[in-house]
């Protein structure tokens, strides 16, 4: 299935955290927090403004951002575990 945000929203594949702190204490799955950082899947194509014009959104697909720990709505698309979530939930963009 092709899925396709709509408007300013993104799709975000969570990437997983370490499963070992730097003392090499291995952590279980069930005292994990959920990762905050991810790599965009797909983009909409964008907000409209006033005037009806499309602003384009500042990321795309590929880039690996930051977000807020309860942001997104989750979603299952093709048995991988996704979020999709507005633009401005988004912190930033990680070089």
């Amino acid at each position: 299935m092709k899925f396709r945000p709509l408007h300013d929203r993104v799709v975000v594949r969570r990437i997983e955290g370490e499963e070992k702190t730097k003392g090499g204490i291995i952590i279980p799955d069930t005292a994990k927090e959920k990762p905050q950082e991810g790599e965009i899947v797909a983009v909409g194509s964008g907000a409209r403004d006033e005037a009806g014009r499309i602003n384009a959104l500042d990321v795309k697909a590929g880039d690996r951002v930051l977000f807020g720990k309860w942001s997104g709505t989750e979603v299952k698309i093709d048995g991988q575990d996704l979020l999709i979530m507005k633009e401005s939930d988004i912190m930033g963009v990680v070089a």
